[in-house]
């Protein structure tokens, strides 16, 4: 099956607009073939709000009407998308990810790790584990942005038995080396396919990076943005090339299972509760 990642430029504040240009987009990624296509962090909101109340008059409940416009836009184009929003839920603000399809919703997540920037310094914090949904035979594990940079997430889900991880970001300036080493690393210790799909543009004041990738399970680089454009990136997805985790490099001599060769009595101090001063603390 084939995947696009939507990099592209959103306007803070604008949700019908944002919506307009992600459906076109979609309509393009459907004419490329891509069964799946996913769309960059807070793609329907923007990200840089400066206070709860501010972002908060902007956020949905999950099957709200954002959620239903994409949903039947996959209605009438066919396939899936992955797309970020802000979701409301009672008193709490998330910064989320609705999965949606021709039927509706199909799963939505909430980011868990939150940097002191833009409107993760005034969303709550994701309260749901990491999952996989086996949809239409893919089996498919959703992180957003900051997520990518600890280990943790995308094991989680290689362990529950994710074919292909995505992260739709907002990386800005001082994001490189994520965006340019870390996405093949994910892919590559986990034995899974891997696509961050950024956002360009710039918003009070401050502009992102694009550098959208996707993976293979080996690492290696399947399409990257370069530069700082609007574009579609597309990747064919074999399932049984993630599921195989018993690499054969030379039969016998140089063989590796990162999922069978792990230590978990090893690594107990990974999930210990240190308590080390953040920013949103202070």
């Amino acid at each position: 099956m084939k995947i696009a990642c939507v990099q592209m430029d959103v306007q803070l504040a604008d949700v019908e607009g944002n919506l307009d240009r992600m459906i076109t987009k979609l309509g393009h990624a459907r004419a490329g073939g891509a069964g799946w296509t996913i769309f960059p962090e807070c793609a329907t909101t923007g990200y840089c709000f400066q206070s709860r109340e501010e972002a908060k008059s902007f956020a949905q409940p999950i099957d709200g009407p954002a959620t239903q416009r994409m949903a039947r836009a996959c209605a009438d184009l066919g396939g899936y998308a992955v797309f970020g929003f802000l979701e409301a839920d009672g008193q709490s603000v998330f910064n989320a990810l609705a999965m949606v399809g021709p039927n509706g919703l199909v799963a939505s997540y909430r980011k868990i790790h939150l940097p002191f920037l833009g409107v993760d310094i005034f969303t709550d914090a994701g309260d749901r584990p990491f999952t996989v949904h086996d949809v239409d035979g893919l089996r498919i594990g959703m992180n957003i942005c900051y997520d990518g940079g600890f280990v943790e997430p995308a094991r989680c889900m290689a362990l529950l038995g994710a074919d292909l991880i995505v992260l739709p970001t907002n990386w800005p300036p001082g994001a490189e080396i994520c965006a340019e080493f870390a996405i093949n690393t994910r892919a590559m210790e986990n034995t899974v396919y891997y696509a961050a799909v950024n956002r360009i543009g710039i918003e009070r004041g401050i502009p992102f990076i694009g550098k959208s990738r996707i993976c293979d399970p080996l690492g290696k680089t399947l399409a990257v943005a370069h530069g700082t454009e609007e574009i579609i990136l597309y990747a064919d997805i074999d399932v049984s090339r993630s599921r195989n985790k018993h690499l054969i490099r030379q039969a016998g001599i140089n063989e590796v299972n990162r999922m069978a060769d792990r230590r978990p009595e090893m690594y107990g101090e990974i999930v210990k509760s240190h308590t080390l001063s953040r920013p949103r603390d202070r």
